[in-house]
């Protein structure tokens, strides 16, 4: 088998666990139980590991060479550093157990979540393209799309959830906040 074959052989395959883990295992858990039981948000984690670990597979060892230089090499590094310290922020204002779907259930409306209700995902989208931009390639490129169809299909999934428990509140919040950045908003 070829590595064009492998790679988009393992691409499909992971798109599809994602898209059983996320749209129907974590939805199904918000619906019964109203949060995410240990296994299936380790199922999740899990899910994003093993997303993580996916350009290995095309970086064939090239790892840690960097192929750009520069400004570009810099822009990369840049992205990847605020990506992460964005994350860790937004899960450390979150807290652990909320990031993961098992924590209290209110709303976070102060701080970085009046600008957007997905900050964890955009910082985490900011290292993958920070990635990218170190690592380019058509193949980095078809893991930056994988990342935005499975956050976009988490979001979806949490959003239903937290439309359920919170009702107006939630609604009314959709309508002020955007789920990225200034566009695409929920109405339910």
């Amino acid at each position: 088998m070829s590595d064009l074959s492998i790679f988009w052989l393992s691409y499909f395959l992971l798109l599809a666990f994602g898209l059983v883990v996320l749209r129907i295992i974590v939805r199904r858990e918000y619906l019964r139980r109203g949060r995410l039981s240990k296994p299936v948000s380790l199922l999740q984690a899990a899910l994003f590991f093993i997303y993580g670990g996916f350009p290995s597979i095309y970086l064939n060892g090239d790892w840690p060479v960097v192929h750009v230089a520069g400004v570009v090499h810099l822009l990369g590094i840049a992205f990847i550093i605020i990506g992460l310290a964005s994350l860790f922020y937004g899960m450390i204002r979150l807290g652990i157990l909320r990031s993961v779907g098992r924590g209290e259930e209110h709303l976070e409306l102060m701080g970085i979540y009046r600008r957007t209700r997905n900050p964890q995902a955009l910082a985490c989208g900011l290292y993958v393209v920070g990635f990218t931009i170190l690592w380019p390639s058509w193949q980095a490129l078809a893991w930056v799309i994988l990342y935005f169809v499975f956050i976009h299909i988490m979001i979806i999934t949490e959003e239903e959830h937290l439309l359920r428990i919170h009702g107006d509140k939630y609604e009314q919040y959709c309508q002020e906040v955007p789920r990225y950045f200034g566009f695409d908003s929920f109405s339910p």
